[in-house]
C-alpha cells in the first residue's frame, strides 16, 4: 500500500465495480485488513485521514470482522471503543449513512463481546443519551440508531460467540440496560410528537418494537411466523406498563403518521396486546389495561384512519386477532363498551370479508378471533352478554358468500393467485371456520345446503346436454370446489363443544350427503369429457380433501362406533349404512380418477395419497379387500385400465400406486395371491427379456423398464417382513436380475432409466424389519451380495469412462450416490458373511469395494460436500469401510488414504451433526486400530498394520489435526453430538501422548495470559481415573470428564 490514495481507489472498486474479477482482486489484496491483527492502527489511520466513504467503510468492516474473528487484548478493545465514541461523535453528523451503520455495529459487536470483561463497555447507554441531549438533531439520530443497534446486537446470536455466552450477555443486558432504553424511546416519542423530523420519529418507534421484541425468556421467537405466542415482559416493568399514557402514545402516534410509521405503531400495539397476564397488578388493572385497548381499536374502526393502506390493515387484523389469545371472553363481555366493539369488529369483518381481492389474507386473523370467542362461549359465567349470536351466522354466511363472489369475478390467469390450487394452505386457512358453522350449526348447515342445492341441480343437468359455454361450467365448479373444501374442513373438526354430539352428526350427514350426490354426478355425461380442465380438476382436488377429512372422522378404526347417527342419515338420504359402502364409494371414485386422469399429476398424486392413507389404515385395510373394485385393481392394475400408467410425466407415482398395491397383497400373506397378482409385472419382465440387443436402445424399452423399476420399487417398499419379502425374493431371483443388468449396461448414459433401476435396487438390498433373514442354510444373502456387486461394477466401470455433461450432477453424481448408497446398504444389512468371498476366492466384495472408491474419488471433495444427498451417501460408504473393511482403506497408498481421511476431517468441521458422528465414529476405528496394533503392540506384524505405520510415518501431522479439530470443535462451537465425537478423542489421545501435550500447550496459548493457570487445572482435570484402555467403562469415564472439562472451559 504505497498510499492512502491507491488504497481510496481500491475501495471504491471493492464496492462499486460492475466487473466481478476487479472487485474479487481488490478483496484480496484488503483481506489483510480484517484477518491480520497488526493492521488494527492502519484501520485506524485510514478512519483518520480517508477521505471516501468506501475506505471508512473498508477501515470500519475490517475492524468488525476483527472483533467478532479474534480474540483480542482487553485495553485494545476498550481503545476501540472510546475512539469510535469520540469519532461518532466529532465526525458522525458528516459521514454517509453505511459508514455511520458500520461504524454503530462494531461499537455494539465490541459492547457486546467486552459485557462481562470490564463495566466500561456499559456506558454505552449513557453515551448514547449524551448525543440525545446534543443541540443537533443528527447527533440525537446517531444516539438512537446506537441504541437501536445495541438491542439487535444483543438479541441476535453471533457466530462468534457460544450461544450459552450469548444467552448470559442478552439476561445481564435486559436485567440492567432494556428498561432504561425503553423509557428513553418513550421519552422520545413524546418530545418527538410534535416535531415533524420524520427521521427521529421512526427511530424513537423502530427502539420501542426491538425493546419489546426482545426474547426475554431465551425462546428464540421465531420471527417469520405470524403468531408469536405471549409476550414475557420482566416484572420491573409493570408500572409502565400500567400507566395509561405507555399505551396511548402509540395509538396518537398511529394517528398522526403516514404508513410505514404507523404499522410499526401497530406492532408496538400487538406486542403490547400480547403482555403476560401475570405482569398486572390485579385484575383491576389488567381490566384497565383491556379497555384501553379495546377503546383505541374501537377508535381506528370508527374513524377507519390509515385502514385504507394494506400493511396497516394487515397489522391491524393481527391486533384484534391477539384479543381472543390473550384474554378470556369473560374479561371482554365485562369491559364497559363490549357492545359497541364487537359490533363495530363484526362490521370490520363482514366489510373485509366483501372486499376478497384485498383483504384475502388478513382475513384469516379475523376469522381466527371469532373463532376463538365461540369456543370459549360454553365457558362464559355471569349475565353480561356475548352478543355473538347476533354476529356470527352473519360472518358465518358473508364468508361463504365472499368466496362465491371470488368465483364470479373470476381470477386472473396467473395461476398462483388462486387460492384452490394450494389444497394444503386453504385447508390451514379453514382451520378455524368450522368453530364458527358449529356455533349455531342447524342455521350454518342450511344456509349451505340452500347455496349449493341449486348449484348441483344446475350441474346436474349440464351432465345431460351435449355441450355447454366453457366459462359457464368452470364458474359453477369452481363454486362447488369452494362448498367442497368448506363442509371438508367442519367435517374435519367432528366436534365443537355445546351441543349435543347426535345433533351434530345429523347435519354432518346433511352436509356429507349433498358431496356424495355430487360425487355421483361428477363423472357423468359432458362431465367425463373436462377431464383436461383446471376447474374440474380443482373440484376432484375438493373432493378428495372431503374423503381425507371425512376418513379420520367417521370411517375405520377410531370411528367405528361413534358415529351411529350420521349413518343412519345417510341411510335415509342415500342408502349408505355402513362404513363399507362408504368406502365403496371412496374407492370407486379413486378408481375413476386412476382411469380418467393421465394428465393431471397433481390429482393423481393426490388421489393415490388417499388410496394409501386408506390401505395403510389397519382397519380400512382389512375392509377394502373385502371390496370388488378393489379386487379388480389389484388383479388389473395394467395401462389399458389406468392410462395414468403409460403417461411419462406421472411416471414417479406409479411407485406409490404399487406400494399401495403391494400393501394390500401382502396383507392377505398367501403366496398364490402373490403370484396372480404380479402377472402384469412378469408379462412386462417376459416382454423386455426377449427382445434383442439390437432393439434394446429403443423408447418403447426405456419407458418399459422405467415403468417396472418404478412399480418393483413400491412392491418393495411394502414388504416388511421376511416372509413377504421372501415372496418378492423367490420371484425375482434367479429368474429376473439378469434384465437389471442388461439394463443398466445398455442404458448408463440414460439417467432417466439409470436412477429409478438402481433406487429399485437400494430399496431391495435395505434390511428394514429385519425383512433379509434368510435361513442358516440358505446362500441367498451372498448370492444377492453377488448380483448387486455385478450391478455397481457394471455401472461404475461405464460410468466412470464417459465424458462430463453439462448437468453432472443429474449425469453421473446421482447415479455414483445411489450406487454406493447400494452398497453400504448392501454392507451394513447383516445378513452376509464378508469373509467367505476371500477365503473361496471370490472377486465380488473386492470387486464392488474398488469400483465405489474409483466413484467417490473421481468426484472432487468440493462437490461431495457441496450436494446434500451425495454428501449423506458419501460419509455412510465412509463409516462402514472404517468400521467393517478398515483393512480395505489401509492397503490403499498413502495419496488415497490422506486423501479419505482429510475428508473425514471436513465432515467434523460441516454443519450436519449426523455427518459429523459418523466421521467420528471411523476416525475412532482408524486410532482404535492404531492403538491396538501398534502402540500396545510388540512390533507391526500384520501387513494392514505396517502399511497404516507407514502411512502415519509419512505424514505424522495426521492423528494430531484431527485431534485439534476435535477439541476446537467440542470447545468453541455448540455442538449437539458431544458423545459421538468424545469417542475418537480418547483414542487419539491415547494414540500418543506427545500428541496431546503439545496440544494442551497449543490451546492455552491462544487464549488470554490470566486464564492459562486456570485452563491448565481443567485440562489435568480432563484425565482423572481414565486409564491407557478401551473398553467403554474407560470411554465412558473421559465422555463424563469431557463435559466436565467443556462446561468449565467455557465459562468467562
Amino acid at each position: 500500500m504505497e498510499s492512502l490514495a491507491q488504497l481510496e481507489a481500491l475501495c471504491e472498486r471493492l464496492y462499486n465495480s460492475q466487473d466481478s474479477a476487479e472487485r474479487a482482486h481488490a478483496e484480496n489484496t484488503l483481506k489483510c485488513f480484517s484477518m491480520n491483527v497488526d493492521y488494527i492502527s492502519q484501520c485506524q489511520y485510514i478512519l483518520d485521514n480517508a477521505l471516501t466513504p468506501y475506505a471508512l467503510m473498508l477501515a470500519s468492516s475490517s475492524l468488525l470482522k476483527q472483533v467478532t474473528e479474534h480474540t483480542l487484548a482487553l485495553q485494545l478493545r476498550l481503545d476501540i471503543r472510546n475512539y469510535i465514541v469520540n469519532y461518532l461523535a466529532t465526525r458522525g453528523p458528516k459521514l454517509q449513512p453505511f459508514v455511520i451503520g458500520s461504524l454503530i455495529q462494531l461499537l455494539c459487536r465490541v459492547t457486546k463481546f467486552g459485557w462481562f470483561d470490564d463495566d466500561r463497555f456499559r456506558d454505552v447507554v449513557k453515551e448514547s443519551m449524551n448525543f440525545m441531549s446534543q443541540a443537533t438533531s443528527d447527533h440525537y439520530a446517531i444516539g438512537l440508531k446506537i441504541l437501536n443497534q445495541l438491542v439487535s446486537e444483543m438479541n441476535q446470536p453471533n457466530p462468534g460467540l457460544p450461544s450459552t455466552h450469548h444467552r448470559r450477555v442478552a439476561c445481564s443486558f435486559r436485567d440492567q440496560a432494556l428498561f432504561q432504553i425503553f423509557q428513553i424511546s418513550l421519552t422520545s416519542l413524546r418530545q418527538l410528537q410534535n416535531d415533524d423530523v420524520n427521521r427521529l420519529q421512526e427511530l424513537a418507534l423502530s427502539l420501542s418494537l426491538k425493546c419489546l421484541s426482545f426474547d426475554f425468556v431465551g425462546t428464540s421467537i421465531d420471527e417469520s411466523s405470524e403468531e408469536f405466542g405471549t409476550v414475557q415482559i420482566p416484572s420491573s416493568w409493570k408500572p409502565l406498563l400500567e400507566d395509561p399514557s405507555t399505551l396511548q402514545i402509540y395509538f396518537d402516534y398511529y394517528a398522526i403518521t403516514k404508513p410505514p410509521l404507523s404499522k410499526e405503531a401497530l406492532e408496538c400495539l400487538v406486542r403490547l396486546a400480547s403482555v403476560r397476564r401475570s405482569l398486572f397488578t390485579n385484575d383491576a388493572a389488567r381490566s384497565k389495561f383491556l379497555a384501553h385497548l379495546m377503546t383505541g381499536t374501537k377508535e381506528i374502526l370508527h374513524t377507519g384512519q390509515g385502514l385504507a393502506d394494506h400493511e396497516n390493515y394487515h397489522e391491524y387484523c393481527r391486533l384484534l386477532g391477539r384479543f381472543k389469545v390473550n384474554y378470556q371472553l369473560s374479561e371482554l363481555v365485562n369491559v364497559e363498551g363490549y357492545s359497541d366493539w364487537i359490533r363495530l369488529v363484526a362490521e370490520f369483518t363482514t366489510k373485509s370479508l366483501q372486499s376478497w381481492q384485498w383483504a384475502s389474507s388478513s382475513v384469516y386473523y379475523l376469522l381466527g378471533l371469532w373463532s376463538r370467542l365461540v369456543t370459549s362461549v360454553p365457558y362464559l359465567k355471569g349475565d353480561a352478554p356475548s352478543l355473538l349470536d347476533e354476529f356470527v351466522p352473519a360472518i358465518t354466511e358473508g364468508f361463504i358468500t365472499s368466496r362465491f363472489d371470488s368465483v364470479q369475478a373470476g381470477f386472473p390467469d396467473d395461476l398462483s393467485e388462486n387460492p384452490l390450487d394450494n389444497v394444503e394452505l386453504l385447508q390451514d386457512q379453514l382451520d378455524c371456520f368450522p368453530y364458527l358453522c358449529r356455533f349455531q350449526y342447524e342455521r350454518s348447515s342450511l344456509f349451505i345446503i340452500n347455496i349449493m342445492e341449486p348449484i348441483l341441480q344446475t350441474y346436474t343437468e349440464k351432465a345431460r346436454v351435449q355441450t355447454s359455454a366453457k366459462s359457464e361450467l368452470s364458474v359453477i365448479e369452481a363454486k362447488l370446489a369452494w362448498i367442497v373444501h368448506i363442509i371438508a374442513s367442519i367435517v374435519k373438526i367432528k366436534q365443537s363443544t355445546g351441543c349435543s354430539a347426535e345433533s351434530q352428526e345429523v347435519f354432518d350427514a346433511e352436509l356429507s350427503a349433498h358431496v356424495l350426490q355430487l360425487i355421483n354426478v361428477t363423472d357423468l355425461g359432458l362431465h367425463s369429457q373436462r377431464y383436461g380442465e383446471l376447474s374440474k380438476q380443482r373440484l376432484d382436488r375438493a373432493i378428495l380433501v372431503f374423503f381425507q377429512n371425512f376418513r379420520k372422522s367417521y370411517v375405520g378404526d377410531q370411528a367405528m362406533h361413534s358415529s351411529k347417527q350420521l349413518y343412519a342419515r345417510l341411510s335415509e338420504l342415500l342408502g349408505l349404512h355402513d362404513h363399507l359402502l362408504l368406502l365403496n364409494v371412496i374407492v370407486s371414485k379413486i378408481a375413476t380418477n386412476l382411469k380418467s386422469y393421465a394428465e393431471s399429476e397433481e390429482v393423481i398424486d393426490h388421489t393415490l395419497s388417499l388410496f394409501l392413507e386408506l390401505a395403510s389404515g389397519y382397519m380400512t385395510g382389512k375392509l377394502l379387500l373385502k371390496l370388488d373394485t378393489v379386487k379388480f385393481i389389484i388383479a388389473h392394475h395394467t395401462q389399458e385400465q389406468f392410462p395414468f400408467l403409460e403417461e411419462y410425466r406421472c411416471s414417479r407415482s406409479r411407485t406409490t400406486f404399487y406400494y399401495t398395491i403391494g400393501w394390500l397383497i401382502f396383507m392377505e400373506d398367501s403366496a398364490i395371491k402373490f403370484k396372480s397378482s404380479m402377472e402384469p409385472l412378469l408379462q412386462a419382465f417376459i416382454r423386455l427379456e426377449s427382445t434383442p440387443d439390437a432393439m434394446f436402445r429403443t423408447d418403447n424399452v426405456k419407458y418399459a423398464l422405467i415403468g417396472l423399476m418404478r412399480d418393483l420399487r413400491g412392491i418393495a417398499m411394502a414388504t416388511n417382513s421376511r416372509r413377504t419379502y421372501g415372496f418378492l425374493f423367490d420371484w425375482l431371483y434367479p429368474a429376473h436380475f439378469p434384465l437389471l443388468l442388461r439394463g443398466i449396461s445398455h442404458w448408463t448414459d440414460t439417467p432417466e432409466v439409470t436412477t429409478p433401476l438402481l433406487k429399485f435396487v437400494a430399496e431391495f438390498v435395505l434390511n428394514k424389519a429385519q425383512r433379509l433373514t434368510f435361513d442358516s442354510s440358505s446362500p441367498n444373502g451372498i448370492l444377492l451380495f453377488r448380483e448387486v456387486s455385478k450391478l455397481i461394477v457394471a455401472y461404475g466401470s461405464r460410468i466412470l469412462s464417459l465424458p462430463n455433461a453439462a448437468d453432472i450432477y443429474a449425469f453421473k453424481y446421482k447415479g455414483i450416490w445411489i450406487s454406493v448408497t447400494i452398497l453400504t446398504r448392501a454392507l451394513a444389512g447383516n445378513y452376509v458373511n464378508f469373509g467367505v468371498f476371500e477365503l473361496y476366492g471370490d472377486r465380488a466384495l473386492a470387486d464392488a469395494l474398488d469400483i465405489a472408491l474409483k466413484m467417490t474419488l473421481s468426484i472432487p471433495l468440493a462437490d461431495i460436500l457441496a450436494f446434500r444427498k451425495l454428501t449423506k451417501a458419501y460419509f455412510a460408504f465412509i463409516e462402514i469401510l472404517f468400521n467393517s473393511h478398515i483393512l480395505f482403506i489401509l492397503n490403499l497408498d498413502t495419496n488415497t488414504f490422506m486423501h479419505i481421511v482429510g475428508s473425514l476431517e471436513s465432515g467434523l468441521k460441516g454443519l450436519d451433526t449426523n455427518i459429523s458422528s459418523q466421521c467420528a465414529s471411523a476416525v475412532d476405528s482408524l486410532a482404535a486400530f492404531y492403538f491396538d496394533n501398534i502402540t500396545m503392540g510388540e512390533a507391526p506384524t500384520s501387513p494392514a498394520a505396517i502399511n497404516l505405520a507407514r502411512h502415519i510415518a509419512d505424514c505424522p501431522r495426521l492423528f494430531p489435526e484431527i485431534l485439534k479439530t476435535l477439541f476446537e470443535i467440542v470447545l468453541f462451537e455448540d455442538c449437539g453430538n458431544q458423545w459421538s465425537l468424545s469417542r475418537p478423542m480418547l483414542s487419539l489421545i491415547l494414540v500418543g501422548e506427545q500428541i496431546f501435550t503439545d496440544l494442551k500447550a497449543q490451546i492455552l496459548a491462544s487464549q488470554p495470559a490470566d486464564q492459562h493457570q486456570r485452563l491448565s487445572l481443567c485440562f489435568d482435570k480432563l484425565m482423572v481415573d481414565v486409564t491407557r484402555s478401551l473398553d467403554s467403562k474407560n470411554r465412558d469415564k473421559f465422555t463424563q470428564n469431557l463435559t466436565l472439562f467443556r462446561n468449565e472451559f467455557r465459562v468467562k
